[in-house]
């Protein structure tokens, strides 16, 4: 009995330690549990400051930019609609495989970080005109101007509805189109007949809708222009009064046409980057066709020029 007593005794003091074991394992999972609970709290309290940081950072006024490139993870290239380059740094929270070559990002004003990823369809007043229903102009509405129909058709119809003429004769289709005369003797509506006659998208701008009230956002609508042009090829984009955009360049002092000069270069830009074989042919009418800038009429971008006298007597009747 004895030798059992004593068995059953230290059988209980081990138990006893293992419950005080237990018991100071239990304490120190509490207090773990209760430091994780406050660091927790921290890490909140920390990610609502961030996110308020976040907020401040892309708040406006934003500056408008394009993505360059990318050289690491927190820092790229990005080019400003003043036509400088900067090496800036990346906001953390940006999702990096959407910064691609050519896409719109938003700067800081001060510091030109990118802050934020400007969707494509950005613009919806450009992204509506693409979908604008076809013109219902035809050539018979037009009365007389026979050598400007006969013109218009071979340089823009011609080229999309029978390419392949083209490219057997060897002959290059023009790339842009100007229309150029008086007010009021048909150059929209000529404009709107030839897109009727074809399949082809009818992207529609004035030149002053370019001329907005932000910095940027002009030579970004643009970009839109000719983006949404591709990719509803074929297309026709006109864009009537090309005056209010396109004169010659000059010493600017103001703000306003140092901003203009930046539209007409991002248009010549794009206008640049056509291809000959492309589905998308560029027409521009303009009442004051001496005033436009010369690198508008070089060849590879208005390569034809329609001139649209005042209508005689027979014409008007």
């Amino acid at each position: 009995m004895g030798v059992a007593g004593e068995h059953a005794g230290k059988g209980e003091e081990d138990s006893y330690m293992r419950l005080k074991d237990l018991q100071r394992q239990m304490e120190f999972l509490d207090i773990q549990e209760e430091y994780i609970k406050d660091e927790m709290k921290n890490l909140k309290r920390e990610m609502i400051r961030a996110q308020e940081e976040i907020k401040r950072v892309q708040s406006v006024p934003l500056v408008i930019g394009q993505f360059s490139e990318m050289i690491d993870q927190n820092r790229g290239i990005v080019s400003s609609t003043t036509g400088s380059n900067y090496f800036v740094r990346i906001l953390s929270t940006l999702n990096r495989e959407l910064l691609k070559p050519s896409s719109s990002v938003a700067l800081h004003r001060h510091s030109h970080a990118v802050v934020d990823i400007l969707p494509p369809e950005a613009d919806s007043t450009v992204q509506s005109l693409a979908m604008s229903e076809k013109p219902d102009v035809t050539y018979a509405d037009i009365g007389g101007m026979d050598i400007q129909k006969q013109e218009i058709k071979e340089a823009v119809e011609l080229p999309l509805t029978h390419k392949e003429l083209y490219a057997q004769i060897g002959i290059d289709p023009p790339s842009g189109v100007l229309l150029y005369g008086p007010p009021g003797t048909g150059k929209t509506m000529l404009a709107k007949a030839v897109a009727n006659q074809t399949t082809a998208t009818f992207i529609r701008m004035v030149g002053s809708e370019f001329v907005q009230k932000y910095l940027g956002e002009g030579p970004r609508m643009v970009r839109d222009v000719f983006r949404l042009a591709r990719e509803n090829a074929p297309a026709i984009v006109f864009i009537d009064e090309i005056d209010a955009i396109g004169t010659k360049r000059f010493d600017s002092q103001t703000g306003a046409d140092r901003e203009v000069q930046r539209i007409l270069l991002e248009l010549l830009n794009q206008m640049d980057g056509f291809d000959q074989d492309t589905t998308v042919k560029v027409i521009m009418a303009t009442n004051r066709a001496d005033t436009l800038d010369p690198a508008l009429l070089r060849p590879g971008r208005l390569d034809r020029k329609i001139e649209f006298p005042l209508l005689d007597e027979k014409t008007k009747r």
